[in-house]
């Protein structure tokens, strides 16, 4: 090619010296051309020869490579399609409720950003490169090349893209590999970054995935442990390099992002979660310094805002009828601190704490004093001994408690009677010794009526709430208790036309029974003659049936025991319409701040309808969706009723067993009291039966009223608005748990307000367990750690977070007076 150009040359020799310079120029130019065509074509043999062995290694290290990748990709579709039945609120809108989904319903597209631009980035990245340029050059200047060379790249594109498919490298065809070997050099290089790439988050997915399964049996693993045969390849080292800063799940972790990662089993980028934290940071630490104090009240370290609020109380007109231990909660919630009585310790556990509890944390005698000669509370040293008694029954309250099955076999404790209402509980022993019988009592008492002794209950690990029988309804459903008992609990059931023994009726279910133990039954004092023929008169005029009256002599004490009505035959045949029925359109479950009415209900006919059958015996009521849940009613999480119910019901089973009971460190042998700040269906105290523990089930005032649900299966709880304090002692619960409770509340309420109220009512060591959005859990962490809390897990996953925390015993120096509590 070169020699033609010559002769041309050649023959122009006879030219004028114009000429001659121009052909000189003409020479050197195609000279120039001649070279870098011999130049440009040498190249592309060069690379036909070296690059196939390099082609060859690299073909292998995919394919090993390709083979973990596929090993994931089968790992997720078999936990997927395992997964499918039990994942009851993973992965679909409308399983979970709004408030516990936040950011959930963006997972996918986030998802699909993250998973875009991997792609796009190391590209735009690998372009910029120079060692890229003289590719760029050979497809310009080699037009009759550019088909294959296009057409090149397409595939090597497609090759890619099969490979994030689903990693099947191995069915390639040979035709692929060969065009794969006619690729540039440059090409390889930026294919093989490309692929490292992908292939390294591919095995961070899978050794997440391993982490995630054997930590779902409650086993923690080290971090740094490898999930495939080929843990020592390049790709798990980059891996393990790029994943060392963070936290991979174990326990609590692994459950929570089973919960809310979506079918798909996209995984967010590590600068995505960056770029999410330090926003979330911004937003919710925008100079948020936490400053507390002291709460100076006259209550000291028992102050309940609630039930102290003396200024409220001293502008009562009238405390005839209890009004000053009824609930009078301040304006403002407080935000300061609940000093701690001198020498407090940790709690003695159950069931050692149900006879003896320490002194100091508890320290006062009054009532040991005054109640000791019934055995109710002694002085012992640095303790205080509980023998079991009480006014009624001295002896003890076991055998008080036979005889009362005795005297009425239906009662059946622990099958057929399983939640119990104990009317002026005094130090709770009666329900304390129930639970021998597996019966959960919800024992009541006012405060200071006898020193402490609602928090003497808590204190032995005895449900118990301060609260009284005065001119407003009882924070409980209608038709909820088994049976409702009073043993000498000095409450005037038969003035003002049986009012308050008219409210019992509305708490009891149809067919329940009202065991009463009183003077009045067995004394022939004027008084108690005069109680007595009221009583009788008034049980009547209610349907009450008199089941049996009796006399324990053990004990020396007369029990009468009565029957509620299962049908209105009884009422309609009255008289006269006294006590009157209530009006059809007055709710029996209203209960917050509702006044008392001297009325009664009727009882439920309808069969579908709740009160009309007694529920299943305990303990298969546990985990049944009640007969009276309809498929037409829209549940919680938008199924169906029952659908609904079981959902929850194996939601919470899995994220007790998966993530509380083992994956957060927490001894539950140690827990004895717990709260359930929101719970909806009671999921959360079901899955936990097996323990040796009660649940105070919590219902939001503004939250769908499923407290009835709760206490047909068995357990018990009670309304609250979460804007105000909780009607019980400081340093009485062991855990608390809220699920999804501050995003809420935050709308209406003080947050800081609500964990000073969560410190009140935890011991110190106790755990809270949240679960909500990301800044949520941010801002509660930075609360808990300006209280010296430990922050025992903390973890997040998209717009979802799961914290626990463990208090501690540190008290702040400064104090708050407050005035509204100083008597």
């Amino acid at each position: 090619m070169a020699l033609g150009k010559y002769t041309r040359v050649d023959n122009r020799r006879s030219s004028s010296s114009y000429c001659s310079t121009v052909t000189i120029v003409v020479f050197v130019a195609l000279c120039l051309v001649g070279v870098w065509m011999m130049t440009s074509s040498s190249v592309v043999p060069v690379q036909n020869v070296v690059v196939p062995q390099e082609d060859k290694s690299e073909v292998k290290e995919q394919e090993s490579r390709s083979e973990v990748a596929e090993q994931a990709s089968e790992a997720n579709e078999n936990n997927e399609s395992n997964d499918g039945n039990t994942k009851q609120f993973e992965d679909k809108p409308g399983d979970l409720p709004e408030d516990a989904t936040k950011g959930d319903g963006d997972v996918n597209n986030n998802s699909n950003q993250e998973e875009e631009k991997p792609e796009g980035k190391p590209e735009e990245k690998h372009e910029e490169k120079p060692e890229e340029k003289p590719e760029e050059k050979i497809e310009e200047k080699t037009e009759d090349g550019g088909n294959q060379t296009e057409d090149g790249d397409s595939k090597l594109e497609n090759a890619e893209s099969k490979s994030e498919g689903g990693g099947n490298d191995e069915n390639k065809s040979d035709s692929d590999e060969n065009q794969k070997k006619s690729d540039t050099n440059d090409n390889d290089k930026k294919e093989e970054n490309t692929e490292e790439t992908k292939d390294r988050e591919r095995i961070e997915e899978k050794v997440e995935e391993n982490d995630n399964k054997e930590s779902g049996d409650g086993v923690e693993e080290n971090d740094n442990k490898e999930s495939g045969d080929g843990s020592e390849k390049k790709g798990n080292d980059q891996s393990k390099n790029q994943s060392s800063s963070e936290v991979y799940p174990s326990g609590a972790q692994s459950e929570l992002l089973n919960e809310t990662t979506t079918q798909s089993g996209a995984w967010s980028t590590q600068a995505t979660e960056s770029k999410n934290e330090k926003e979330t940071q911004r937003s919710s630490n925008q100079n948020t310094v936490y400053s507390w104090k002291l709460c100076n009240s006259t209550a000291g370290y028992d102050f309940i805002p609630c039930l102290d609020n003396f200024q409220a109380i001293r502008s009562l007109r009238s405390t005839k009828h209890y009004e000053h231990r009824e609930r009078h909660c301040p304006e403002e919630a407080p935000t300061c601190l609940v000093p701690l009585p001198e020498g407090y310790k940790c709690s003695i556990e159950w069931p050692k704490s149900r006879e003896k509890i320490w002194y100091s944390n508890v320290p006062h005698t009054k009532l040991a004093q005054v109640k000791g000669h019934q055995n109710w509370v002694k002085v012992t040293g640095e303790y205080l001994t509980f023998p079991g008694g009480g006014t009624q029954f001295k002896h003890g309250a076991l055998h008080y408690i036979d005889f009362i099955q005795e005297t009425v076999p239906d009662i059946a404790w622990g099958k057929r009677s399983r939640v119990v209402l104990d009317v002026g509980c005094g130090v709770a022993s009666f329900g304390g010794f129930l639970f021998d019988r597996d019966v959960l009592t919800m024992s009541l008492a006012p405060k200071d009526e006898h020193e402490a002794q609602v928090q003497f209950a808590l204190e032995r690990g005895i449900p118990a709430i301060s609260a009284v029988m005065g001119t407003k309804r009882l924070p409980f459903p209608g038709r909820v208790f088994d049976i409702v008992h009073c043993a000498r609990c000095r409450v005037p059931w038969h003035i003002e036309g049986g009012k308050l023994l008219l409210e019992l009726n509305r708490m009891l279910r149809p067919g329940g029974y009202f065991v009463w133990s009183a003077t009045p039954i067995y004394q022939k004092l004027p008084e108690d003659v005069e109680i007595w023929e009221a009583m009788k008169k008034l049980t009547k005029a209610m349907c009450w049936e008199v089941v049996s009256i009796s006399k324990e002599t053990v004990n020396g004490v007369g029990i009468a025991i009565y029957k509620k009505p299962i049908s209105n035959e009884c009422y309609e045949q009255r008289s006269k319409n006294e006590p009157p029925t209530c009006v059809t359109t007055d709710d029996p479950n209203a209960a917050w701040n509702v006044p008392l009415e001297a009325c009664m209900h009727k009882v439920p006919t309808d069969a579908s309808e709740r009160g009309s059958q007694w529920p299943e015996k305990w303990p298969a009521r546990l985990d049944k969706a009640p007969y009276w849940l309809s498929s037409s009613q829209v549940g919680v999480y938008g199924k169906a009723a029952p659908e609904d119910f079981s959902a929850d019901y194996e939601h919470w089973k899995r994220v007790v067993s998966k993530s509380y009971l083992n994956g957060m460190g927490i001894n539950w042998s140690s827990v004895r009291n717990v709260m359930d700040m929101r719970s909806v269906y009671g999921g959360f105290a079901a899955a936990l039966k097996d323990l040796n523990i009660w649940v105070m089930n919590v219902v939001s005032i503004d939250s769908p009223d499923t407290l009835p649900i709760i206490y047909e299966r068995g357990l018990f709880g009670i309304y609250h608005d979460w804007c105000e304090s909780f009607s019980t002692y400081p340093r009485t619960y062991d855990l608390v748990h809220a699920d999804h409770l501050f995003s809420n509340l935050k709308k209406r309420c003080n947050i800081v307000a609500v964990f000073a109220e969560v410190d009140r009512i935890l011991r110190p060591q106790g755990k809270l367990i949240v679960r909500d959005s990301v800044d949520i859990i941010n801002e509660l962490e930075s609360m808990a750690k300006s209280m010296q809390w430990e922050v025992r897990f903390s973890y997040s996953k998209e717009n979802e977070g799961l914290l626990c925390v463990q208090k501690s015993m540190w008290r702040p120096n400064e104090s708050e007076t407050l005035k509204y509590a100083i008597a």
